[in-house]
């Protein structure tokens, strides 16, 4: 903290590109073992029904609330943060998360690599959406459109005909991360002005 002609101003904290490194990799490090950990729990907790039933419980339900959790943990912990800062560390954490994921259905699960490609920028907007929240106090509701929206897309994986669900979900987690992206962008000039003004 500053103190400029007797008042006290709150400086910016800017993350470096080692602390940006940092968050991508937590998203790969942290979030993806956490991630497959809590589902192999789940998993177990649904094996007991129909096979149908058993995949919407665990792939709609569960996976929603437990990856979009999973990518936001790094970020909980991040006071002092200001608007911009965090957004950009969820999204580096996401975006992570999501190329991991990318990875590992690709080559794991053999899985076409065009049709995963959207996955990488969804992980990265969903929980850029997150962090949003939690800078604003507002972790609960923005963490529940992140559920939501990965909720649809993941039902729409489940149920092919619902295909369409997907492009509708990914526009509107794109539209919203970069609306919010904005929103930081004239937070940050804001904050930045009041410091030097």
């Amino acid at each position: 903290m500053k103190s400029i002609n007797g008042a006290k101003s709150i400086s910016i904290h800017k993350p470096s590109v080692q602390e940006k490194l940092f968050f991508f990799i937590s998203g790969i490090v942290t979030s993806v073992p956490l991630t497959f950990f809590v589902n192999i729990f789940t998993d177990s907790l649904c094996v007991t029904l129909p096979f149908l039933y058993a995949q919407i419980c665990s792939i709609v339900i569960f996976t929603p609330f437990i990856e979009e959790f999973a990518k936001a943990y790094p970020l909980f912990y991040r006071h002092g943060e200001s608007e911009r800062s965090l957004f950009v560390l969820g999204f580096l954490v996401g975006f992570g998360f999501g190329l991991a994921e990318f990875l590992l259905y690709v080559f794991v699960y053999n899985q076409l690599w065009f049709v995963r490609i959207p996955g990488i920028f969804f992980h990265a907007a969903s929980t850029s959406i997150v962090a949003y929240g939690i800078r604003t106090n507002r972790s609960w509701q923005f963490f529940l459109v992140a559920v939501g929206l990965h909720f649809a897309i993941n039902f729409a994986a489940l149920f092919t005909f619902f295909w369409w669900i997907t492009s509708v979900a990914l526009f509107i987690v794109f539209y919203v991360s970069w609306y919010l992206n904005k929103i930081t962008i004239e937070a940050e000039k804001l904050l930045t002005s009041n410091a030097n003004g």
